[in-house]
């Protein structure tokens, strides 16, 4: 069996990843790691063979995949790898990760990821960068606040997110529930600065009030209920009192949707270079028409 070195802070990942490959894949008949060539990334081949599975119903929909260990030791990679995979698989919405229950695959979404206008990359660029301190600063909070709650303010979070799903029905504000829940989560830690720089970016934190792209394709009723469930795992995390698993839930929480707008913002700037690029052969084209006959 592979032994995983995540966590030790002697062994890098890299010592990990390389000490994982070099052992043989040992899963079951039912679930067979295929690894692929280090050069292209060990997360990156991950999520294709996955993808792969899901997309041919080898993974059906409702389909549990296997744990984390199992999916280490069928594709001899650490445990840091698998958990970026399945960020990327979920943030493609392809699995959702319920914790201390599993990563359960979902039915296929038409149209994938939402597209990214290329004339939206500079503003996306600053929202991921909020992302990523919101990740950092909400994890720990959410972890504080399951330890430090108070009853009264478990109610405040219970309702706001009584409002989001009320307001997901009848396709009325989202954006002021969603941001009051986090809110409340920063004020339940005890630590006033928490609460202050939440105050401080006010409802920008939330992706959909800056890039219209989100709110087209994303704003349906089927992305904002699988946000609320999102919202739920943290929730319950909180109000049984457990700092570890409401830490987890947070941050799967964000980082599906920093992960979301990064392939989405990858996609629009490999469009515009494509479009840059064919503009400039369009424009040698010309150029060489009109040049004078000697």
């Amino acid at each position: 069996m592979v032994q995983s070195t995540a966590g030790n802070p002697l062994v890098s990942d890299e010592a990990a990843e390389t000490a994982a490959s070099a052992a043989p894949a040992a899963a079951g008949a039912a679930f067979v790691g295929r690894p692929r060539p280090r050069a292209r990334g060990l997360a990156h081949g991950l999520v294709e063979d996955l993808g792969e599975k899901i997309r041919n119903q080898s993974l059906r929909p409702g389909d549990k995949l296997p744990t984390e260990s199992a999916i280490m030791q069928a594709y001899g990679v650490s445990r840091t790898v698998v958990r970026e995979a399945l960020s990327k698989l979920q943030a493609g919405g392809l699995v959702e990760t319920l914790h201390g229950v599993g990563t359960f695959v979902l039915q296929p979404r038409a149209g994938g990821v939402f597209r990214l206008d290329p004339g939206e990359i500079a503003a996306s660029v600053d929202v991921l960068a909020v992302l990523e301190l919101r990740i950092s600063l909400e994890t720990e909070s959410a972890g504080l606040a399951a330890s430090r709650r108070t009853d009264e303010q478990l109610v405040a979070m219970r309702q706001a997110l009584d409002d989001f799903e009320h307001n997901v029905t009848v396709a009325g504000d989202t954006v002021a529930p969603d941001f009051r829940f986090h809110l409340q989560i920063a004020q339940s830690t005890g630590n006033p600065y928490f609460a202050d720089i939440m105050r401080h970016l006010g409802t920008t934190i939330i992706p959909r009030t800056r890039i219209s792209a989100i709110r087209t394709h994303e704003g349906g009723a089927p992305y904002l209920s699988r946000v609320n469930r999102e919202h739920e795992e943290i929730y319950a995390a909180i109000a049984r009192r457990d700092p570890e698993s409401a830490r987890a839930a947070m941050r799967i929480h964000l980082t599906n949707s920093r992960e979301r707008l990064r392939m989405a913002q990858e996609a629009a700037q490999q469009k515009a270079k494509a479009e840059a690029a064919a503009a400039g052969t369009g424009a040698g084209a010309a150029s060489s028409d009109n040049t004078p006959s000697r």
